[in-house]
């Protein structure tokens, strides 16, 4: 049965055999179950309750040795856990809100505090290091390619096979195709495979396009072809015999290098590539990003069992295409480059980033970091300002009437301090985030919310 990768929405009506369990839900990484609260408010909600309980054995206290019942109510008066209970929120709050005005949606709170101890980061090759746009480089022709095969007729038979298929390659070649004005033929039969490549037939022959591995021992006369460091050749066999290669090139984006030199800044310790390209031109990215591990020809399943190998957690995850949801669901932190709208990679990660921009991989990190110094700083500095106003009152030097008013400033300090996580951080070499349109915030507010 042909299989085709479908690029425009349509309805699907699955009816399952009889005795046999629906689909619904098969896919395990299509939506990540929903956090539990994170652990900056766990544990404020974890000391709430013996903070009370110490408020009132002060108060007694006081109230026992000073024979002075107006002490107890002093020292209640001025007792406050407010804190503990709303210092985190408010904090998250603001981070979230500074993230989404950047183009960083998070979608929840326990994503920033994750965000906060990230220690590697893992990144897809096409699309996210790279522009994502291959560009045609050049047309090598087979030496025994049939009579009549020129690099135009190539072109014009890979493109034609590709209309079936969504891959960033795909499309670069049906760019490329007709940006030299070739007519793309008919395809009557498309069968694709994944990682692979596509198998078509075009007219009255059979072209396949896709790695050597996948055409060569298809076709006859295969012939490697010569691929500098760093580009990429898709093979195209006719009536199974080889005919050529296509040779492409998608270079590093301009700000990894810088992105990768900030995570490591913000106290990422090991970065690593998966891809499912070839292993030579992986290791030249990798070079040129300053990646330290790589692992290539990996299909979805691969990159799944990759990053639960690892041990350094929490793991960050970046990755943008509909082959990457899984990962994105599997690893501590997901993060899609949801710019060209791969839903499927958006709602299967922790995080979406609306700009075409690996910059705000970093900041993103680093509004996390932000936001769990300035939550825990507020949580601190409140309860200290309550344990010595405490403290005073105890000995008789807070009146009932200013201590109430002194609790609600107390109150009050925290939460304009949590709201300084809408500030920029100051930590050195991460850029200022840029900001999103409001409409189109609204637009993600709607898309996003569950």
């Amino acid at each position: 049965m042909d299989r085709l990768t479908a690029t425009k929405p349509f309805a699907l009506l699955h009816v399952p055999p009889l005795q046999t369990p629906s689909t619904a839900g098969s896919w395990p990484w299509s939506k990540k179950p929903r956090r539990a609260a994170p652990p900056t408010v766990r544990l404020a909600d974890r000391y709430a309750v013996p903070f009370t309980i110490f408020a009132f054995l002060l108060a007694g206290i006081a109230w026992y040795f000073s024979h002075d019942p107006e002490r107890f109510a002093q020292v209640l008066v001025v007792a406050t856990p407010c804190p503990l209970l709303i210092a985190a929120p408010v904090a998250f709050l603001a981070g979230t809100s500074r993230a989404a005005h950047s183009g960083i949606i998070i979608k929840n709170a326990g994503t920033l505090e994750q965000l906060a101890r990230v220690r590697t980061a893992v990144f897809d090759k096409t699309g996210t290091l790279t522009h994502g746009r291959p560009a045609l480089h050049a047309i090598q022709v087979s030496a025994t390619a049939t009579p009549g095969m020129s690099a135009d007729r190539i072109l014009q038979l890979a493109a034609s096979a590709e209309q079936s298929s969504s891959h960033v390659l795909a499309t670069s070649v049906i760019d490329a195709a007709r940006t030299r004005g070739l007519h793309l033929l008919p395809v009557t039969s498309a069968n694709e495979h994944a990682t692979q490549g596509v198998t078509a037939v075009c007219g009255s022959q059979t072209v396949k396009v896709g790695k050597a591995a996948f055409v060569g021992p298809a076709t006859s006369g295969f012939e490697k072809a010569d691929v500098a460091s760093g580009q990429l050749g898709i093979a195209v066999g006719v009536d199974g015999h080889f005919a050529g290669t296509l040779i492409m090139s998608d270079p590093l984006r301009e700000n990894a290098v810088a992105t990768l030199a900030q995570l490591r800044r913000l106290g990422v310790r090991e970065t690593m590539l998966l891809t499912g390209d070839t292993r030579s031109t992986a290791s030249h990215i990798a070079a040129e990003a300053g990646i330290t591990r790589v692992l290539a020809d990996c299909l979805p399943a691969d990159k799944v069992a990759a990053v639960a190998e690892l041990n350094d957690r929490p793991v960050l995850m970046v990755g943008d295409g509909v082959n990457d949801a899984p990962v994105l669901a599997a690893s501590d932190v997901g993060v899609a480059m949801g710019a060209r709208g791969a839903t499927a990679a958006s709602e299967s990660a922790d995080v979406v980033i609306m700009l075409d921009d690996l910059s705000k991989v970093a900041a993103a990190v680093d509004i996390g970091r932000h936001t769990i110094h300035i939550a825990r700083t507020s949580i601190w500095t409140g309860i200290l300002l309550s344990v010595g106003l405490m403290a005073a009152a105890a000995y008789g030097f807070v009146p009932a009437v200013a201590g109430a008013l002194l609790q609600e400033l107390v109150d009050l300090a925290t939460i304009l301090n949590a709201l300084r996580a809408l500030g920029h951080s100051r930590k050195p070499g991460v850029d200022s985030p840029g900001r999103v349109p409001l409409d189109r915030l609204r637009k993600l507010d709607r898309d996003f919310r569950p």
